[in-house]
């Protein structure tokens, strides 16, 4: 099993270098581009180093993070439009870079480092405590419902967690457009966290009662 996974992961992992890779130099016309290889740096080794410690510890929560796809119709229609934001986020970043169009000083790009790294600290205290934590939404056999940590305070803090993590990436290029589309993905996410609680209350026993104990759903005394 191990060495599937391991075969899996690597193939999506180098995947997704080569692609986000393409998607920002092709517009930028160019490999000369400092932000991105921090981009690439802050971005793809926190991803090595859990998806290594994740196979070696709970290979069984790695297989359920590379996901399988979406069964909801509506669910896929979310996934889609948010690999879209992706898209035209990252493609108009190489463009802005290209033609000098709204780049943000170099202290954003900092900043946005510093805040990815905090909001992947999250996501890896969240994968720490719940092991139910699948990339598509559904409810697994034996599957309980996990309110203490993080769940303590928010119903969905791996959602929170991807939230700054991917608001961070625009700023880590200096793109000021592309951190406008990305601005889409929260909205998307609440559409999201909508529709999952809607099938965990009626799929995952105790749910309801814990919606009622943590009344947040993404940010504490917000929503």
């Amino acid at each position: 099993m191990r060495g599937r996974l391991a075969l899996g992961a690597t193939v999506r992992f180098l995947a997704g270098v080569i692609i986000i890779g393409a998607l920002l130099f092709i517009p930028f016309g160019g490999l000369l581009w400092t932000r991105v290889y921090l981009f690439m740096a802050v971005a793809f080794l926190p991803i090595a180093v859990c998806g290594a410690v994740l196979l070696l510890r709970s290979p069984a929560l790695l297989e359920k993070r590379l996901g399988k796809g979406e069964k909801d119709k509506g669910q896929r229609r979310i996934v889609a439009l948010s690999a879209l934001a992706f898209l035209l986020a990252f493609v108009t970043a190489g463009l802005s870079a290209r033609f000098g169009f709204l780049v943000m000083p170099m202290w954003v790009s900092v900043l946005g480092c510093v805040s990815y790294i905090l909001g992947y600290v999250l996501y890896a205290l969240v994968l720490s405590q719940n092991r139910f934590l699948s990339r598509d939404i559904e409810v697994q056999d034996g599957q309980t419902v996990c309110d203490t940590g993080l769940y303590a305070l928010v119903r969905h803090p791996m959602y929170l967690a991807t939230v700054i993590m991917f608001l961070s990436m625009p700023l880590i290029l200096g793109s000021l457009i592309s951190f406008l589309i990305m601005c889409i993905y929260p909205l998307l996410i609440a559409q999201r966290i909508k529709g999952e609680e809607r099938l965990l209350e009626e799929e995952l026993s105790g749910y309801a009662e814990y919606k009622k104990k943590v009344k947040y759903r993404l940010i504490p005394y917000i929503w």
